[in-house]
């Protein structure tokens, strides 16, 4: 069984373009938060906002008993790589968020973390013209692909993102992330697959996980939902419960299924610790309802494709 984390940011104030939600909080009280949260097992760290203080870090963990899922790396951020990071038309930019990122992944190492996650969403454009396709593709593969050689044993995830802030994100879907990472060559250079992004981008879920594990990139898992309009972090679930039992059957057919869930939940007005109560009871659910299915029978309706029949016997397991 997969195990749980929390995005930290996700404990604090929470934001969108027109509100401010929750208050802001210190590390030490939101870890103590997630600590508190049965089912939660860890947590992903923000960078560089949780790395003020890697001893204070490291005891507050312990204290909590919390693991490491992954570092998320912030490529974005107020002030710097306003016109994208990875794919920056400024090379000095480009060697700026290499540098960092091999902070990072020093950092995380020495928490014993081998897993960095990021979402490049300054990376793409909002009007046609605006930028060369092909030299920010040769840009950014040369970025990553050094970030990589710093560390071997340090798997890199690109999460992506159809839209936002960008109009078009450069890795807006599952095909063209996986493209690019085959295009880099770094074996330790992959995905993180944000079920909620895969839905936004008019993916199926489980379909997305499948062409990432085969072409090797699938590395970590982000879960939330949405109404398929926008991105908006809702609990598990919430819209596509149908869509969320096939990702999880898929995931164990691929292996995935001793590794770490983050949550990507926005709490909005509602009171954090209850949302991610909710979120990891509404995931344990789904789960179960995964854990009814015969893979026997399964198999045999996903042969014979009817769906009529699929469908029957999936409302026969509630």
């Amino acid at each position: 069984m997969n195990k749980l984390a929390i995005i930290t940011s996700f404990l604090g104030a929470a934001r969108n373009r027109y509100m401010v939600y929750q208050e802001e909080r210190p590390l030490a009280t939101k870890l103590a938060m997630a600590g508190g949260i049965d089912g939660i097992d860890g947590v992903e760290l923000a960078y560089p906002a949780d790395f003020d203080d890697l001893g204070a870090l490291k005891e507050l963990l312990a204290r909590h008993n919390l693991g490491i899922a992954a570092v998320n790396f912030r490529s974005r951020r107020t002030g710097m790589w306003w016109r994208g990071s990875f794919t920056s038309a400024s090379a000095e930019e480009r060697h700026q968020v290499v540098d960092d990122l091999r902070r990072a992944m020093d950092a995380a190492a020495e928490l014993g973390v081998r897993r960095i996650t990021t979402c490049p969403l300054n990376d793409g454009v909002d009007y046609p013209f605006e930028m060369d396709y092909i030299r920010a593709y040769d840009d950014a593969a040369e970025t990553f692909a050094s970030a990589c050689a710093h560390d071997r044993g340090t798997r890199l995830c690109i999460e992506y993102k159809q839209s936002d802030p960008r109009a078009r994100c450069i890795f807006g879907t599952a095909g063209e992330s996986a493209a690019f990472c085959q295009l880099v060559g770094a074996d330790n250079l992959g995905v993180t697959l944000d079920i909620g992004h895969a839905i936004y981008a008019g993916e199926r879920p489980a379909q997305s996980a499948a062409l990432l594990a085969k072409a090797g990139r699938l590395f970590y898992v982000h879960l939330n939902d949405n109404d398929g309009r926008w991105d908006w972090d809702m609990l598990p679930g919430a819209y596509h419960p149908w869509e969320f039992v096939e990702f999880f059957y898929t995931l164990r057919k691929l292996g995935y299924d001793d590794d770490w869930y983050g949550y990507d939940v926005f709490p909005k007005e509602i009171d954090t610790v209850e949302t991610f109560r909710a979120t990891v009871e509404l995931t344990r659910k789904l789960e179960s309802i995964t854990d009814r299915v015969d893979p026997a029978r399964m198999e045999q309706l996903m042969s014979a494709r009817n769906p009529n029949a699929v469908v029957t016997y999936l409302y026969s397991l509630l």
